[in-house]
C-alpha cells in the first residue's frame, strides 16, 4: 500500500476555503508531490480571484493544520504511521507566502523567515545555477571536525555508483581535504581557455583549492578573499553536464555558505553533526543560517554515530542517536548514521573512497548499508524538494 496523489486530493477535498467551498473544487490545490513517506502540497488560497487579500497568517495556520490533519489520516488509512509533509501557501505568482513543515509525529511550524527583521537576505531570485546541473547540494556544519567532507565525498561516491553523473566541490577554502581524500596528489590541474578542468577520479569530478595553492602553507586571507576565490571556483570549473553537483562548505555561517547560498540556486543542503551535544549546538546554527538563506534542509547526517571494533563490537562514544533527535525536534528529515571503523580512516587517508562502499574493505556490512541507506534517502528528498518547487518536469519518449 502507497499514498497517491489521488488520495490527497482526496483528502483536500475535505478541507473547506473562507469561502465555503472546498480547495480542490475552488482549483486551490497547485501542486501535489508524494515519495515514499514524504509530501508536499501547495496551495493558492486566491486562486481565480488574484485581487482578492491573502488570508491572515493565524487563519493560514488553521487550514494548515486542517490539511495536516486529513492528510495524516489519508496516510494512515494507506498503512503509513509517519508522514513528513510540507504545506506552502503561495500567492497568485507562486510566491510562497507562507511555508509550514510538518515532521512525523505530525508537528507543523511556520518555516517562513519573513518576519524576522534580523533574518539575512534570502536566496536572490536572480541567482542562476551551474550551466549543465540539475542538482546544487551543499554539505554544511556548524564547526569543524564533524567529518562534513568524509559526508560530501561519500554522498558524491554513492550518487555516482547509481549511475548519475556526479561533481564535488571542495569549498573549505581554509582547510581543503580533497586532495587527500580522493588521491589527487599526483594529479596537476589543468586550466583551458580560462576554464579550470575538474579531476576525474572514483569515477566523480571534483575540484578543490588545494590543488591551487602550496599544499605546505596555509591560507592566511580576510573574508572577501575567501568570498573571491569560492566564487572563482564556481564560477570557472568547465563541470559539463552533472546530475548532482556537492559542494563541501568550511564549517560555521561565514562569508562562503553566504555567498554560495546568495549567488547560487541550491536544491537544498544537508547539516552533518556528530551525536554530542556541543555539535548540536552549532548545528542549529548551521541549520538556522540555511532556512534564514530560503535553502531547504535535505536532511541531517548523524556522523561517528558509534565506532565499530575490529571484533565487530559497536561502541556509542559520542552519544548515538544525538543527532537524530535534533533533526526530529527541528523537523528535518533524518538521513542516516555513519559509523567509524578503522576501515573508514585508512580508506580517507588513502584516498580510496570506493573502498568504503564494499564490505570486503570497509570492515564489514556496517558502513557500506549505511551510506547506502543515505543516499536512496537523499535521492528521495531531491526527487521531493524539485516536485515540491515544480521543477521536476514530465518527459515524453518517442520511438
Amino acid at each position: 500500500m502507497a499514498l497517491t496523489k489521488e488520495h490527497i486530493t482526496d483528502a483536500l477535498s475535505a478541507v473547506t476555503h473562507p469561502s465555503g467551498e472546498d480547495l480542490v473544487s475552488r482549483g486551490c490545490v497547485m501542486n501535489i508531490a508524494v515519495c515514499d513517506e514524504h509530501a508536499s502540497v501547495r496551495i493558492c488560497m486566491t486562486q481565480g480571484f488574484p485581487d482578492q487579500a491573502q488570508p491572515e497568517r493565524d487563519q493560514l495556520t488553521k487550514i494548515g493544520a486542517v490539511i495536516d490533519s486529513m492528510i495524516r489520516s489519508a496516510a494512515k488509512e494507506q498503512g503509513i504511521e509517519s508522514l513528513g509533509l510540507v504545506v506552502d501557501f503561495v500567492d497568485h505568482q507562486g510566491e510562497v507566502v507562507m511555508k509550514l513543515k510538518g515532521d512525523q509525529k505530525g508537528v507543523l511550524k511556520d518555516k517562513n523567515p519573513k518576519d524576522d527583521p534580523n533574518t539575512p537576505t534570502p536566496q536572490n531570485s536572480a541567482a542562476t545555477g551551474v550551466p549543465g546541473v540539475k542538482h546544487i547540494i551543499a554539505v554544511g556544519a556548524g564547526k569543524g571536525g564533524v567529518g562534513k567532507s568524509t559526508v560530501a565525498v561519500n554522498l558524491a561516491i554513492g550518487l555516482a555508483r547509481k549511475g548519475h553523473s556526479v561533481g564535488v566541490l571542495d569549498g573549505d577554502i581554509y582547510g581543503p581535504s580533497f586532495p587527500t581524500m580522493l588521491g589527487l596528489h599526483s594529479m596537476e590541474q589543468v586550466v583551458l581557455e580560462g576554464a579550470l578542468q575538474p579531476f576525474m577520479a572514483h569515477g566523480v569530478k571534483s575540484i578543490t583549492m588545494g590543488k591551487l595553492v602550496d599544499a605546505e602553507k596555509p591560507l592566511i586571507w580576510r573574508g572577501p578573499m575567501a568570498h573571491g576565490a569560492f566564487t572563482q571556483l564556481i564560477e570557472r570549473t568547465q563541470w559539463g553536464e552533472l546530475d548532482y553537483l556537492i559542494i563541501d562548505l568550511p564549517p560555521g555561517t561565514g562569508d562562503v555558505p553566504l555567498t554560495l547560498a546568495q549567488s547560487v540556486q541550491l536544491t537544498g543542503a544537508v547539516v552533518v553533526c556528530t551525536p554530542q551535544k556541543v555539535a548540536q549546538d552549532d548545528a542549529v546554527r548551521a541549520s538556522a543560517m540555511f532556512e534564514s538563506l530560503g535553502v531547504e534542509v535535505l536532511g541531517v547526517v548523524e556522523n561517528m554515530s558509534f565506532f565499530i571494533g575490529d571484533e565487530g563490537k559497536e561502541y556509542d562514544i559520542f552519544g548515538r542517536g544525538g543527532a537524530q533527535t535534533m533533526a526530529q525536534r527541528l523537523n528535518h528529515p533524518f538521513l542516516g548514521a555513519i559509523p567509524i571503523n578503522m576501515a573508514l580512516r585508512t580508506n580517507s587517508d588513502g584516498g580510496k573512497p570506493t573502498h568504503n562502499f564494499d564490505p570486503a574493505t570497509a570492515g564489514g556490512e556496517a558502513l557500506p548499508k549505511a551510506l547506502a541507506g543515505i543516499v536512496d534517502q537523499l535521492e528521495a528528498q531531491v526527487m521531493l524538494a524539485s516536485m515540491g518547487k515544480g521543477s521536476s518536469k514530465p518527459t515524453l519518449t518517442v520511438s
